[in-house]
């Protein structure tokens, strides 16, 4: 936080990016929870422009908080922001679940019928492939860098008859007219964001609050390492909600494993890694909190 008291948290992307969205509303609750009705006038967001320079503003900079996407239900786990993590010097203190729902918008009174090319970020135009050829068949589609970006792009430079497919938050934060919403293909399209904060901080989340670890650690080169891990973890009652392994460049046939797991009671929890620790090496706690089971929309 500022000297002020205002929450500075570091994003992925353009005003009115879902990072944003994300970030408001996971503060928001936040703030609720504390009693505090003005948490969104309360938070600054740092935008970067990409993932490695948003853990570079948070290493610089340690009262800066993070959010960074980490999984989505399309397209899978984003290994990058793994490991990014796992290098640094933040831990995850929340995690935040957002429904991906893209709305078609333009400049005030534009009709769906004037418009004549589309703008927006290459996974978001394949998202909405199936709504574009059927409503838009002639429109020229164009790959820009940013979905928010692109409707920012057609306000401030006055581009009539220019759609872009962004969030409904961004639509409105640019002062633009909605066409169309839920244009997605894929209607279940959910990403997962942490919330990140320099280990060496106060936390945000209060011990009694936790039900949730994220760990990460490799198993020794010996045949029944892993399972001997998994099993423990099962017996201390541990629920494994992910398991993700990547290759360990260097190290052939080696694997490092990132594992989210969930618990009822912190001291059976503990119980369970000490248990574990013989049969791992490099093992780390990337953060310990609250399981975040609400999936907010747009």
């Amino acid at each position: 936080m500022s000297e002020m008291g205002k929450l500075r948290v570091a994003i992925q992307g353009q005003e009115g990016c879902y990072h944003e969205w994300a970030a408001r509303q996971y503060f928001a609750d936040l703030m609720a929870t504390d009693g505090s009705a003005e948490g969104q006038k309360d938070l600054e967001v740092v935008c970067c422009k990409t993932f490695q320079s948003e853990f570079e503003a948070m290493a610089a900079d340690s009262t800066l908080l993070g959010v960074v996407a980490i999984e989505n239900t399309i397209a899978g786990n984003i290994l990058q922001n793994h490991e990014l993590l796992r290098n640094s010097q933040m831990q995850i203190v929340g995690e935040h679940r957002l429904h991906i729902s893209h709305v078609l918008c333009a400049l005030p009174g534009t009709t769906l019928s004037q418009v004549h090319e589309v703008n927006s970020h290459p996974i978001a135009l394949l998202q909405c492939e199936v709504y574009l050829q059927s409503a838009l068949p002639n429109a020229k589609v164009v790959e820009m860098a940013d979905t928010a970006g692109s409707a920012k792009i057609i306000k401030e430079q006055h581009l009539e008859g220019h759609a872009a497919i962004c969030s409904e938050y961004a639509a409105r934060l640019y002062g633009m007219d909605i066409l169309a919403r839920g244009i997605e293909t894929n209607k279940r399209n959910f990403t997962r964001f942490l919330i990140l904060q320099d280990k060496f901080a106060q936390s945000l989340v209060s011990r009694k609050e936790v039900n949730k670890a994220s760990i990460d650690f490799c198993v020794r080169h010996q045949q029944g390492s892993l399972t001997k891990v998994l099993s423990i973890l099962s017996f201390y009652d541990m629920n494994l909600t992910k398991i993700q392994s990547m290759p360990i460049i260097g190290r052939e046939w080696e694997y490092r494993f990132f594992v989210d797991l969930t618990f009822n009671d912190y001291v059976q929890y503990r119980k369970a890694l000490d248990a574990i620790l013989p049969f791992t090496t490099d093992f780390q706690i990337l953060g310990e909190y609250k399981e975040k089971t609400e999936i907010r929309d747009k």
